[in-house]
């Protein structure tokens, strides 16, 4: 199969009701919505992806490589335009995460996977180690406590380094203490994409742009997803009940809908709403460096970790490009239809460059005025609010919710990128017992 978008999709399966190249014309092959008042067709596939951002395409491409046939549905008009395009694309190393979680544990192996995998398809990506800095004699205990989480967790390499040291590495950088990690790095995350969806595509998989999965029922142990066109959706009014254009019934559901996928799993009639989390959004904000030919620094750059974040830090990219970001801005009130439609505010308020002066200033003093740019933004699907600490991964599968076939993913931000390939490979493991 080949990609495809819902015009192609939909004009393949959402036939004339007389038609019986794909959708006979039995009753059999109708199903109601959950209002009992419209008919949609039905459609019986292998396996259903949703969303294609790095996490769904990599797991769709594991899939796909285990023999499953695999259709990724994503509302967007191409993959990977929410979190997977709108992040730092720094490989972590695993340091900052409890050990043995989710986090811990994927970080870790999905390192290791993205490197090989990088290297052996030609993946822009460059392990060019971090300094996470302590500023302040206070912080110092703090940097020696990652340091052991990072050793618990596998991380090889680190190494604690006086200030004189780091600044040495990195003149100029100013700090009391660093934490040397060379095993992390950079990586071009569209080039990654990319290159997963191409394998993916070669092993069968069908991408279906601009198609969204607006929610879904049980019957008995089958699935049923109610699609509708992205288009559709612009024009709802947000109250009157909302009918699938096309109902498919997988075999396998992987809810990988990134910043919708709560409100997606809500809307799944059957599914026990009790074990959904709620999600809290957190935007950050990223501005770039200019009127410098040459960047101030080798290595990626990061303060000790914040509330809601790991610190507005420093970034290159494989250009060449300086970035600093992101901060932490809490946001509410994103119904599930602009969730669905990726309908954030991603736009970055110079104001906003106030704070980062401050904050950058720390660890790089000779910042000048008028030399940050706003960049681009993202959103956080985090899984804790303010003040509330980091929150695991959440990866739901029957054990959880009772329902065969279906893995929900929530709260899959950083390390997210880093630990795609493990997460994939963890899915692809569990639904192939």
């Amino acid at each position: 199969m080949k990609s495809t978008t819902t015009t192609t999709l939909f004009r393949r399966l959402m036939m004339p009701r007389n038609s019986t190249k794909i959708i006979a014309s039995s009753s059999s092959n109708r199903c109601s919505s959950t209002s009992g008042s419209v008919e949609s067709p039905k459609e019986r596939v292998d396996c259903v992806v949703i969303g294609a951002g790095v996490v769904g395409i990599a797991v769709a491409r594991e899939l796909a490589l285990k023999g499953r046939e695999v259709l990724v549905i994503e509302s967007a008009s191409t993959f990977g335009t929410g979190t997977s395009s709108r992040n730092s694309e720094v490989i972590h190393a695993g340091i900052y995460y409890p050990p043995k979680s989710l986090k811990a544990v994927f970080c870790v192996r999905g390192r290791e996977l993205l490197y090989k995998y990088c290297k052996e398809h030609d993946v822009p990506h460059k392990q060019i180690g971090k300094l996470i800095v302590a500023t302040g004699s206070s912080e110092i205990p703090k940097l020696n406590g990652l340091m052991n989480r990072g050793i618990e967790n596998g991380v090889t390499g680190l190494r604690m380094m006086d200030g004189y040291e780091a600044m040495r590495m990195e003149p100029e950088l100013r700090c009391m203490k660093a934490l040397f990690s060379p095993a992390s790095g950079i990586v071009d995350t569209h080039s990654l994409m990319l290159s997963l969806m191409g394998e993916a595509e070669s092993h069968g998989t069908t991408f279906s742009y601009n198609t969204t999965v607006i929610g879904g029922h049980l019957e008995g142990n089958n699935i049923y997803l109610h699609i509708s066109g992205s288009k559709a959706l612009e024009s709802w009014d947000g109250r009157s009940p909302l009918h699938p254009e096309l109902i498919l019934v997988p075999k396998l559901v992987v809810n990988s809908a990134g910043l919708s996928a709560p409100a997606l799993a809500k809307r799944f009639n059957g599914l026990i709403t009790g074990v959904v989390p709620v999600y809290n959004y957190a935007r950050g904000c990223y501005f770039t460096l200019s009127n410098t030919k040459i960047p101030p620094f080798k290595h990626l750059i990061y303060p000790m970790p914040e509330d809601g974040g790991i610190g507005v830090h420093v970034t290159l990219d494989l250009n060449g490009q300086v970035k600093f970001g992101p901060d932490v801005e809490w946001i509410a009130g994103i119904d599930d239809i602009s969730s669905f439609q990726n309908k954030f505010d991603y736009s970055v308020c110079a104001d906003r460059a106030k704070r980062f002066y401050q904050e950058i200033r720390k660890y790089y003093p000779s910042l000048k005025d008028g030399s940050l740019e706003p960049g681009y933004a993202g959103i956080r699907p985090k899984l804790s609010g303010p003040k509330q600490g980091s929150v695991d991964f959440v990866i739901q599968g029957e054990e959880t919710h009772g329902v065969p076939g279906l893995v929900n993913l929530f709260g899959i931000e950083s390390p997210g990128l880093t630990s795609s390939m493990a997460i994939a490979e963890h899915i692809a493991d569990r639904l192939s017992k």
